[in-house]
């Protein structure tokens, strides 16, 4: 199985990729197949098109961007979701990691 791509979008991709080295740490440590990794919002067309994410992960910060986000993305087919602002604050990463895992097997047709 190749690697999934769970990618976290926020305004900067600073604050979200300490959340995102985390995420990856748990599943490193799991041995998953999971890819994390942390962006700006405003690369999120140029990262469909040329990494093609199984998840898409909005922090707290850009929750306003949520509903564009999927009128314009969800075409693509991979699930979109809002970080908890509760899990983001205190850098939970397994929770969120969890998340995105039963996002993506929900997602399975």
């Amino acid at each position: 199985m190749s690697n999934k791509k769970i990618y976290l979008f926020c305004s900067q991709g600073m604050s979200t990729s300490m959340l995102a080295q985390k995420m990856q740490n748990v599943a490193t440590e799991n041995k998953m197949p999971v890819e994390v990794k942390a962006f700006s919002h405003g690369l999120l067309q140029e990262i469909i098109d040329k990494e093609h994410p199984d998840v898409i992960m909005l922090g707290p910060q850009v929750r306003y961007l949520y509903d564009d986000t999927v009128k314009n993305f969800e075409k693509y087919g991979q699930p979109i979701l809002m970080i908890d602002s509760e899990d983001y604050g205190v850098m939970n990463g397994a929770k969120v990691l969890k998340q995105a895992l039963i996002a993506l097997k929900n997602n399975k047709k």
